[in-house]
């Protein structure tokens, strides 16, 4: 695993709604963890789950945390990804039969910003 979560670029953030739902789902569930999936069946929805429900692959990367929790994301998708920042919102309607929110009848929410060139020449200075 790959972990960018001590970046002084922060790479994933969360909305506060987001951050009242992960409080709710934490009492229901205990810790939580998300991934950021490539699509499939759910597209390009992060995925909560228990935390150490999914196994964390060499190749994945965690981008940080939301709310306490880790948000990892494969590294194929953090390729196309890597010049944005995650920015995890909440939206209404559960899409998502994989994940924890979706019988509460909300779903996370990927949203994105594109890093400036200088937060860019942040992140390449970190890489070497």
């Amino acid at each position: 695993m790959i972990d960018l979560s001590k970046s002084r670029i922060e790479r994933v953030t969360s909305t506060p709604l987001c951050e009242e739902w992960i409080d709710k789902l934490r009492e229901l569930h205990g810790d939580l963890m998300f991934y950021q999936s490539g699509g499939c069946c759910e597209g390009s929805a992060p995925l909560c789950m228990k935390k150490g429900e999914m196994r964390i692959g060499t190749n994945d990367v965690l981008l940080g945390f939301i709310n306490s929790s880790p948000f990892y994301i494969s590294g194929t998708q953090y390729e196309k990804w890597k010049h944005t920042k995650l920015i995890i919102d909440v939206v209404q309607g559960g899409g998502n039969a994989f994940s924890l929110e979706s019988p509460e009848g909300i779903s996370f929410h990927l949203k994105s910003s594109v890093f400036s060139a200088e937060d860019l020449k942040v992140i390449k200075s970190e890489a070497h």
